[in-house]
Parts: C-alpha cells; sequence; structure tokens
C-alpha cells in the first residue's frame, strides 16, 4: 500500500501539535447579551481556537454536525468580515506560535496555520457518527482537502457539494463565478450516513383513481447488462413486443414485473400504447425519501441570504455574503436528528444559529447550537443582535447565552491551576453538569445553584482538605430535592446519602488532556 501524499507548509511543525498547548479557560456568561434563562444554546466571543479548547472538557465527542465557513483567503481586505488571514489578531497568534518565520509566509501558508490546530479540535469535538460541513472556493479548496485527508483519513471523505450561489452574470471578470464548495468528511465513515430528504409531491398525480394514492410513471429500464433482466415485455394493449434499450436492462426479474403486473403496478403509456413503466406510489416514495445530490441548486442563491439578514437589521446592509438560512437548513436536514448538537466555529453573521432555530420551529425539533466568534464587532453587533431579532420577530421557542472567554482553570497539562478560586471551580462544575452557565447571583456560600430541580453544593477551601460529612450536612437545605455535592471525600454512610437525595462527586483538579 502507497503512503498517503501529505502537504507540508512555512510553519507547518509549528503549529501541528499546538492544539495541546492551549490552555483550558472558563466561559463566563453575560447575561446582558443574552435571551431567556438555562439555555444550552452559545454564542462564544472568543478565539475561535481558545473556545474549542475550552469547550473539550464539556463536549468532547458530544457534537453531531459542525459548519463552518472560514475565511476564504481571496485577498479581499475591505469586508466587514476580513477574508484574507490578515487580521491583527490572527498575525498576532502566528507571531506568538510561528515565531519569526511567520513574516516570511505566504498567504496561504498563514491560512493551513490557522485552520490545522482548530481542524484538530473540531474533530475531537465530534461524535463518533458525527460530520463536518466545510464552506470554501477554489483559493484554498485544494489545500483543505489534503490537510482534511491528513486529519480525518481520506477514507471519510463523504462527498464534495456544489452551491449554485449565484444566478446572475458578473460582468467586471472573464468568468461569472457561480459556484463554491461544501466539503464534507464523517468522523468515521462507517457509523455515518446522511439523511435522506423530502421528495417533491408535486411530480406526483392519480390520473387513473388508483385506490393507493398518488403515483408517478417510473422507467421500467436501468443501465448496465443482465442476462437474466433482458426478457421481452409485450404490450397487452397493441401486442408490440419490447426489449430493454441498448446498454440496459429492466429493472425486475421476469417473476416480479409478472406480480407487478397482476397488482396494476406496470403501465403502457398514458394511452396504453407505449413502452412499460412502472407506478410508484408517493407514499412508497416519501417513506424511502431521496438521496441528495452533489450540486445544489435548489436552496436559495447569496443575494437571498442578503436579503433575509437586511431584513432583519431593517433593510442596512451589516455582512457581506450571509450564507442563506436555506443552505444551512438543508445541511441540518441531511446531517441531525431533533435532539443532536450543532457548532460553527466561524460564525459570522449567525445564520447557522438562525437556520437551527428555524427548523426547530418547523419539525418541532430540541437542537442545540454552539455558535464562536472572534471578531468584537461582529460577535456583539451582527451575530447576537441578528439571533436576538429573529427570536422576537419569528417567535422562536428558544434563548441563548452570550459567553466571553474568562481566565484559564486548568493549564495545557489538564492541572488545575493554583490560584483556581472557588467561584471559578464553581462554574466550571455547574457548566459540567448542566452545559448552561452559572449565574454568580445564586451562590450562597457552598451553595452554587439548581437545574432541573437538582440542587448543586461545592466544599472548597483548600485542595484535598474539603470534607463532606454529618456537620456540612446540617448546612444542606431539608427539602426532597436531589443533590449534588461536590468535595475531596466523604465520611457519610451511603444510605444516609440515599435518605438525603445526596450524591457526592469529587472535585476535578485535572481534565483528559485532548
Amino acid at each position: 500500500m502507497y503512503p498517503m501524499p501529505v502537504l507540508n507548509w512555512i510553519g507547518k511543525e509549528s503549529v501541528v501539535n499546538h492544539d495541546k498547548e492551549v490552555p483550558f479557560r472558563l466561559l463566563k456568561k453575560v447575561k446582558s447579551l443574552s435571551v431567556g434563562d438555562n439555555s444550552q444554546n452559545l454564542i462564544i466571543h472568543g478565539d475561535n481556537l481558545e473556545a474549542l479548547k475550552a469547550l473539550m472538557p464539556y463536549y468532547q465527542g458530544k457534537i453531531k454536525c459542525i459548519y463552518i465557513d472560514p475565511p476564504y483567503n481571496t485577498g479581499n481586505e475591505s469586508w466587514v468580515y476580513n477574508d484574507k488571514v490578515n487580521s491583527p489578531k490572527i498575525k498576532k497568534w502566528l507571531g506568538k506560535v510561528v515565531g519569526g518565520e511567520s513574516e516570511d509566509l505566504c498567504r496561504h501558508d498563514k491560512w493551513l496555520c490557522m485552520m490545522y490546530p482548530r481542524l484538530k479540535l473540531l474533530r475531537d469535538l465530534l461524535r463518533d457518527d458525527g460530520v463536518i460541513f466545510m464552506s470554501i472556493d477554489d483559493n484554498e479548496h485544494c489545500h483543505l482537502r489534503m490537510i482534511m485527508d491528513e486529519l480525518f483519513g481520506e477514507e471519510n471523505f463523504v462527498a464534495n457539494f456544489i452551491w449554485n450561489h449565484r444566478k446572475s452574470s458578473q460582468n467586471d471578470i472573464d468568468v461569472s463565478l457561480s459556484h463554491n464548495y461544501t466539503m464534507c468528511f464523517a468522523k468515521e465513515r462507517e457509523q455515518f450516513n446522511l439523511n435522506r430528504l423530502e421528495i417533491d409531491s408535486g411530480k406526483f398525480s392519480n390520473i387513473d383513481n388508483d385506490k393507493r394514492g398518488n403515483w408517478v410513471a417510473d422507467p421500467m429500464d436501468a443501465p448496465g447488462i443482465r442476462e437474466n433482466l433482458m426478457y421481452p415485455i409485450m404490450n397487452p394493449n397493441t401486442k408490440e413486443t419490447f426489449l430493454p434499450p441498448k446498454g440496459r436492462h429492466w429493472r425486475f426479474t421476469k417473476e416480479k414485473f409478472e406480480e407487478a403486473m397482476k397488482t396494476s403496478r406496470i403501465i403502457f403509456g398514458k394511452t396504453g400504447k407505449s413502452k412499460p413503466q412502472y407506478k410508484r406510489f408517493q407514499s412508497e416514495a416519501e417513506e424511502k425519501g431521496v438521496n441528495v445530490f452533489t450540486i445544489w441548486d435548489d436552496v436559495d442563491t447569496a443575494t437571498q441570504g442578503t436579503k433575509e439578514l437586511m431584513n432583519i437589521f431593517e433593510g442596512l446592509k451589516v455582512f457581506d455574503t450571509p450564507k442563506p438560512i436555506s443552505f444551512i437548513e438543508k445541511i441540518l436536514k441531511l446531517a441531525t436528528n431533533k435532539d443532536d448538537l450543532i457548532l460553527d466555529s466561524f460564525a459570522g453573521s449567525g445564520t447557522t444559529a438562525h437556520a437551527v432555530l428555524d427548523l426547530n420551529k418547523e419539525d418541532e425539533g430540541n437542537r442545540k447550537f454552539i455558535l464562536i466568534e472572534m471578531e468584537d464587532k461582529v460577535a456583539k453587533d451582527i451575530t447576537t443582535e441578528r439571533i436576538k431579532r429573529a427570536i422576537k420577530k419569528y417567535d422562536y421557542n428558544d434563548g441563548f447565552e452570550y459567553c466571553e472567554l474568562d481566565k484559564p482553570l486548568f493549564n495545557e497539562e489538564g492541572q488545575i491551576e493554583e490560584e483556581c478560586e472557588f467561584e471559578q471551580l464553581a462554574t466550571y462544575i455547574y457548566f459540567t453538569e448542566t452545559n448552561t452557565n452559572l449565574d454568580k447571583k445564586m451562590i450562597n456560600k457552598h451553595f452554587i445553584g439548581e437545574y432541573n430541580e437538582i440542587e448543586y453544593y461545592l466544599l472548597f477551601k483548600e485542595k484535598g482538605k474539603n470534607i463532606l460529612n454529618k456537620d456540612f450536612l446540617k448546612k444542606v437545605s431539608k427539602d426532597k430535592k436531589n443533590k449534588v455535592i461536590y468535595a475531596d471525600k466523604c465520611l457519610i454512610d451511603d444510605k444516609i446519602l440515599e435518605r438525603h437525595n445526596i450524591q457526592f462527586k469529587q472535585i476535578p483538579y485535572e481534565v483528559k488532556v485532548y
């Protein structure tokens, strides 16, 4: 077996394991920018590399579908959302990680250095039956495919979907660009299957009032030559005999064909004088669904995406080339079920969150989203503001928590920081338990919060000396609610804990190193 070709670039050695060096930071809720209480939807403002690492202790192996729309690296620096890997934050990060070499990097080197560690973390966040979709154009398409083959394995490639995003001609260039790509990789191809899409019911009718319902006439022949499927078929109305067209065979064996004749599944055109066709009923087609095509011209264009966003912002154009909602909804229909978790770490205008809320309303789903956006102005004034307005305008039945990245709790080796404070540890534990952020106003001595009628407590003053004993038990509320208490040791009998609806858990002083 020949070795797979590997892509090299200036700076690769510096970034290939950089994801391991990023410390684990906490998420800090900003209540004034959030909508609703205890939502498990998140919009995170911060460097997406640090934000992805911050998610690892909670979401590693739990994300079903990732969609990202990273910078296409076109060199265009006039957009609100910089499309060249040349923003001050990325330049600063490159200088720190790659060092002096970063000044000599071409824009493709920079893009690859930026993407590689982020894609590694994204892969680790996916479930084994999860999938990632990545929009890209010709500037970095081939580079992306090569590093995805390296990181995910070429055997996990699913498809390269082509979106017909422009219908009008571009007269200012020689070739009018009307498409871009959405590359799709599974975490484990053997465990992932795309959902089938809904059929086009408009092409079904019932001109003969068949009691079995609407139907469509399908061809009886299929490509290829199989000797057992090459029998003659006679039209009983005209006595004309038909054989499969050249290079094709009939779809059924002779026995199945004769059974289909008995059940009136075979017709010979509208007049009864043509070649044989097979009745496919709408009920059967709906149950089976339709396989997705690689060319997508059945979703809205980029122009519609702009109109949708301008409609939210009262006619103002606040973001260039946002994706249309129908484009992301198609991805969600292909890759998710009603309770799945979706991540977008290049959130931009927030279309992914909007599509999740919209699809949930359509099919009564409970999908949750996590969005990450680096740019300050975009995160607050566009991403978050869009979802706030959309929830109000379209009466979506959910909210979100807006978070900033707080100081690190665990270092890059997974060990808790020596100067860890009670509130930091309480924040980490509460999020681990509930996937929602702690409202620090709820903290009352050792009580750190309540979620779904479960009370959470933390004993923490000095590492290794936090004991759950009978004296502490007197301080716990006597109601019948379930209680989870974190401490270093427990000196109370299991039967007593059970009587008081208490579950003891040890304080996590380290996390798995990802």
